[in-house]
């Protein structure tokens, strides 16, 4: 194992967030080195193949970040080949007021209409009470994060996606390894992704995943993140398909080379065989990752349910079961003390803190002027999240000697208030 630094309480920071590794990751990235390939490789394939059974699907592509695996995903489903379907500049896509940034970005960049609706505060996901009636005749997608590993609500989310035939991409980045009604998160949608960051369930430094079912959509996936590109070829192959000198398409003459035959107006994101080594050794790690979570946050929580009168806490249903990637609070109106007040004390005696990601998107500069959008009522609820909401962090490197300085540092703040 890795020799870790002594914790020194008082001296020594608690993150909210990190990555946890052993010789593992380090051997894996040295033997991705010494191969002299580098960008995608067998690393990159075994990842990929690992990933699948995982998460039980057909289909895993991996890219170099999470916020690369919003923009694919949302691309592909712009190819012709989904005829009416296809997403077109003009159609609206459904999201959460609060989140993080590249869930929304992609749509609002690819020229479709944002439709903001509120969260509940009880899951700090989408209200699903203000789903249906969000929907117009212009809608086609309903793309929204599971908010710090809460699933949301599913079932009347997917009820709404049948109804309405629309697509759902479940923006599931903060997600990996919960479940819904026994199921895990991202196998509902027609697409997932996911993230790979530190901060994330596990990590390869910089990544991300998109998962589907539907070899159509798989399909569009690796064209929009290939370069637009028509040819299927793994990288470091040629005549996958037997006939590379066969096909006329477009205005190219027949026989143009179908290595670079491009269908789509497409990116570069891929990702290097270094980050899928890294990522192949943590992946043998997400279960006891999940579990060391799950452990953190019923500390937290038993601590703060002691204390009903300043704070409220998730509630979920027996359906949802999270992989918590933090653990979230809300600092009530009626509270002796303020958010910010409650996190510069723990962040002056060492203790890392988060605001829920954006808070309310639409109080942002880059969001205040964004000429084509709808928003569904006042999205209050946002702006409580906005004030008074924040996580601490939960991941595994957060061990009992640490959790013990985080509680006994809380209990400290709050006996000012007894």
């Amino acid at each position: 194992m890795i020799k870790k630094t002594k914790f020194i309480p008082g001296e020594s920071y608690v993150p909210v967030s990190g990555k946890v590794y052993d010789h593992g990751e380090i051997n894996n990235a040295i033997e991705a080195a010494r191969d002299c390939w580098w960008t995608e490789g067998r690393f990159t394939k075994d990842f990929e193949s690992q990933f699948k059974k995982f998460m039980g699907v057909r289909y895993v592509s991996l890219v170099n970040s999470g916020s690369s695996a919003n923009l694919i995903a949302l691309y592909s489903l712009t190819s012709k080949v989904f005829g009416k379907k296809a997403l077109k500049k003009g159609d609206e896509f459904i999201t959460a007021a609060v989140g993080f940034p590249t869930t929304v970005n992609p749509g609002i960049q690819f020229g479709l209409t944002p439709v903001f609706i509120d969260v509940d505060l009880k899951t700090l996901n989408m209200d699903v009470n203000q789903l249906e009636k969000s929907i117009s005749r212009k809608t086609k997608l309903i793309m929204m994060a599971h908010t710090l590993g809460i699933p949301y609500d599913l079932e009347k989310v997917l009820y709404l996606v049948k109804k309405h035939d629309l697509w759902l991409i479940e923006d599931s980045c903060d997600g990996l390894g919960s479940k819904y009604d026994g199921k895990l998160v991202g196998t509902f949608g027609h697409i997932a992704t996911y993230s790979f960051y530190p901060a994330h369930m596990i990590t390869m430094g910089e990544g991300g995943a998109i998962i589907t079912n539907n070899p159509y959509i798989h399909r569009s996936i690796r064209q929009f993140r290939d370069w637009g590109r028509d040819c299927w070829c793994d990288t470091g192959k040629d005549n996958t398909c037997g006939k590379r000198f066969g096909w006329k398409l477009g205005e190219l003459p027949e026989g143009y080379d179908h290595k670079y035959i491009y269908s789509q107006i497409g990116f570069n994101v891929k990702l290097t065989d270094f980050q899928a080594a890294i990522g192949l050794a943590q992946l043998k790690k997400v279960q006891k990752f999940i579990e060391k979570r799950k452990e953190n946050y019923k500390k937290l929580y038993s601590f703060f349910s002691r204390y009903p009168k300043y704070f409220s806490l998730i509630e979920l249903s027996k359906k949802e079961d999270p992989c918590w990637f933090g653990f979230p609070l809300i600092v009530k109106k009626e509270a002796p003390f303020s958010r910010n007040e409650l996190t510069e004390y723990l962040e002056k005696h060492h203790v890392g803190t988060r605001n829920v990601f954006a808070g309310n998107l639409l109080r942002h500069p880059a969001y205040l002027n964004l000429k084509k959008k709808r928003v569904i009522g006042d999205l209050k609820n946002a702006d409580v999240i906005m004030n008074q909401a924040f996580w601490m962090g939960v991941f595994p490197g957060i061990e009992s000697e640490q959790m013990r300085y985080v509680l006994t540092t809380l209990k400290n703040f709050l006996s000012n208030y007894s």
